[in-house]
């Protein structure tokens, strides 16, 4: 145990972040340097509990060793500390910075007192591990002369490749964009998370000997028949990326626009492959229709780009800021949370339905309107009577989530799917085409970062004692 007093002499001290005045200028991570003796205080607050829930998947997927690398820190271990987090999370850089922190809703300290610190200390672990070059490749002992081909370069299929890789296999990664990452790369902002270390992860698993094929949309530049007779095995890791829309009237305006539409190549003009954004919100009244991940990021970038105002429409009813009764710890809980978005402005709008956008004589969006609604159980709504408003808005941002991964690819496999529409697997992540395996949003839905590298790794276990008969791979799930 860090320290036995540690929860009793030092209080929660959350990391702080750049100024927004500052911070909307550019678009660069928001974080601001933490004093490591502070940090020590920090770690020292973990109790070292005989059921560590924060490591259960209550609260972590990949079964993270958090107690023993906050007691790591705490004594000044960095490198132990750091040989302990990779033994579960082949990229705590990104879990770090974009996980909503599940572990710390299930701290035992946050039954009656503020939670551990447990997403600042898994960053600064990380951060200090890279700055020491300490982060080097890990090659396999063997090689074993089978062939897997990953498709989809998100973090179930790159945390699957590097696995894979490891096990001395020849893992080829297949992604249809020009650069690896999937959504990490072009749909998450800067400010979130500095692509730099995408990119150093990516440097680390090419020399390991992990393959990135880009431009290639599997099933079209290459065939599923030349897949199949070219691999030995599959790993289908494609995401959910088929958004939802709205249909209401006045959809087809001009200014209303899925959010991937939006942020996908705002960032491509941060990744300098694009001059400027063909949907830019400077000067505009934007109204973002969604109050989950994405419609933070696309608040987020509309304060980069200069927007007038900004508003973020949410169906639910504003959720309260203590943990309700309905979710007691140690399940997440349904309590308002706040994004880094969020601290920079623009109005929130609970309990909203949008019935219509209206349009001006040349076909653009000029404003929306709306109602409100009263939350009678999940996702069942009724209509507040005499509610209704109007909006001006010059640009509408869609952002109200994702259908599930897309079908094309998955048809062509012969793959079937579950009733919810992600792919159906065995407790093996087999699916029912033989050799083909799944995991990450493709077979969960849209989720977190934690879930996708944790499936990513049982996918890989998977395969690898599908392969050669057993595995030394772990598994968290």
């Amino acid at each position: 145990m860090a320290d036995p007093r540690g929860f009793i002499k030092f209080g929660r001290r959350d990391p702080e972040h750049r100024p927004v005045h500052l911070r909307v200028r550019d678009w660069g991570e928001v974080y601001e340097p933490i004093d490591m003796s502070v940090l020590s205080e920090q770690a020292s607050r973990c109790m070292d509990c005989a059921v560590a829930f924060c490591s259960s998947l209550y609260g972590c997927p990949l079964g993270n060793l958090i107690p023993d690398w906050n007691d790591l820190v705490y004594r000044g271990r960095w490198r132990d500390a750091i040989d302990r987090l990779h033994a579960t999370n082949n990229f705590p850089e990104f879990t770090g910075r974009m996980c909503p922190a599940p572990c710390e809703s299930a701290c035992v300290l946050g039954i009656n007192d503020d939670a551990v610190t447990i997403k600042q200390v898994e960053k600064e672990i990380i951060d200090y591990a890279w700055e020491h070059g300490w982060v080097v490749p890990v090659h396999p002992t063997a090689r074993t002369g089978r062939r897997v081909a990953v498709v989809g370069s998100g973090p179930a299929g790159m945390a699957a490749a590097q696995q894979l890789t490891r096990a001395g296999h020849e893992v080829v990664v297949y992604e249809r964009d020009d650069r690896p990452g999937g959504l990490i790369r072009y749909g998450i902002p800067d400010f979130k998370m500095d692509k730099a270390l995408l990119d150093r992860r990516l440097a680390q698993m090419e020399e390991e000997g992990t393959v990135f094929e880009c431009g290639i949309d599997v099933g079209i530049d290459l065939s599923v028949e030349d897949l199949r007779e070219g691999f030995d095995a599959v790993v289908i890791a494609i995401g959910a990326l088929w958004q939802r829309d709205i249909e209401a009237p006045g959809r087809h305006l001009a200014g209303v626009h899925l959010a991937m539409e939006y942020l996908v190549p705002s960032n491509r003009v941060q990744a300098r492959l694009l001059a400027a954004p063909p949907i830019d919100a400077g000067g505009k009244k934007v109204v973002i229709i969604g109050g989950g991940d994405t419609g933070a990021d696309c608040l987020g970038t509309a304060h980069r780009q200069g927007a007038a105002s900004v508003h973020q429409f949410d169906i639910h009813e504003q959720p309260p800021r203590d943990r309700p009764e309905e979710t007691p710890w140690p399940v997440w809980p349904l309590i308002l949370r706040g994004s880094l978005a969020h601290e920079e402005g623009g109005e929130r709008v609970f309990a909203c339905h949008t019935d219509s956008f209206v349009g001006d004589e040349a076909g653009h969006v000029r404003g929306l309107r709306a109602h409100r609604v009263r939350e009678r159980s999940r996702r069942v709504y009724e209509d507040v009577e005499g509610s209704s408003f109007e909006l001006e808005a010059d640009l509408v941002l869609l952002a109200v989530g994702f259908r599930g991964p897309e079908r094309q690819l998955l048809e062509k496999l012969g793959i079937e799917l579950t009733e919810s529409g992600t792919v159906a697997h065995d407790q093996d992540w087999a699916t029912n085409t033989p050799g083909v395996f799944a995991c990450g949003d493709a077979t969960r839905g849209a989720s977190l970062i934690v879930w996708a590298i944790a499936e990513g790794r049982a996918a890989a276990a998977a395969v690898d004692r599908y392969l050669v008969g057993e595995t030394l791979l772990p598994a968290a799930l």
